[in-house]
């Protein structure tokens, strides 16, 4: 269930929103990047892997870049101090598995295990403490509470979080300011995209030598929602099949702009 996609880096798909899960291979163990969405699909991860996980590392808060499987071991899981703070919030409220529960694509909910959901340890802005390849995170207020994307020097590979889709469409925070905000993302993005040969988006297709490309369509989409204007982006105009649903979140996301714009 593992394709290599650069040297000492691989990346699982899983089947229901192709989610990627990135695996970085160091001297004594690897690096889960987004473990996955399912028990099954983790089981099968860690049954796949050719060495021990040392450490974990969560995106961002949403509920399909923080689970785990115990199966992948007792290892820190890292995110940003703002992601760890949000889940720790999240857990200390008693009702907090109903909510996420409540959340799930219905067809996934019976295999998913919330246990060791959202338990994460936060790590300022630097790179990842482990005996491995270098590995930067890159903050940035775009899409969610606390986002991070990591860049694995080495083999010139971007992992992008929940941005860079070749699926989604910019999906935007309205509990900030859900403009600004996304372009300063793209900005920290585009300001080390010279050292990217390789971009893996946390949902779609990874993505080789476009890593500009992928800036400059997302860039047009948050401008046109800022203008009003008409959005000739493939993602909405030409999805893949199965994937017409992905206009829904658009015009949701046009009402919700204009909602918060007038505020």
């Amino acid at each position: 269930m593992l394709t290599q996609v650069a040297e000492g880096v691989l990346v699982h798909q899983s089947e229901l929103l192709q989610n990627n899960t990135a695996v970085v291979q160091g001297r004594n163990g690897v690096l889960i990047i987004d473990a996955g969405i399912t028990d099954a699909e983790m089981a099968c991860l860690a049954s796949d892997l050719d060495q021990p996980v040392v450490a974990g590392f969560s995106t961002h808060p949403d509920w399909d870049h923080v689970l785990w499987h115990a199966q992948l071991g007792e290892v820190p899981r890292y995110g940003t101090t703002r992601c760890a703070a949000f889940m720790r919030d999240l857990r200390s409220n008693a009702d907090w598995e109903a909510r996420v529960t409540a959340g799930l694509p219905p067809e996934i909910a019976d295999d998913m295990s919330l246990e060791l959901f959202g338990l994460i340890t936060d790590l300022p802005a630097g790179e990842i403490p482990w005996d491995g390849p270098t590995v930067r995170i890159i903050e940035h207020p775009a899409h969610a509470t606390g986002h991070a994307a990591l860049l694995i020097e080495e083999s010139g590979v971007l992992v992008a979080g929940d941005m860079l889709s070749d699926l989604f469409v910019p999906m935007l925070d309205f509990d900030a300011d859900p403009i600004e905000d996304y372009l300063v993302g793209l900005q920290r993005l585009e300001e080390v995209a010279d050292g990217v040969e390789v971009v893996v988006p946390g949902h779609g297709s990874v993505g080789s030598g476009d890593v500009r490309k992928r800036i400059e369509q997302d860039r047009a989409y948050v401008h046109a929602l800022r203008a009003g204007g008409t959005f000739d982006d493939s993602r909405i105009t030409d999805p893949p099949p199965g994937w017409d649903w992905v206009s829904d979140i658009h015009n949701g996301q046009v009402q919700q702009f204009a909602n918060w714009r007038a505020r």
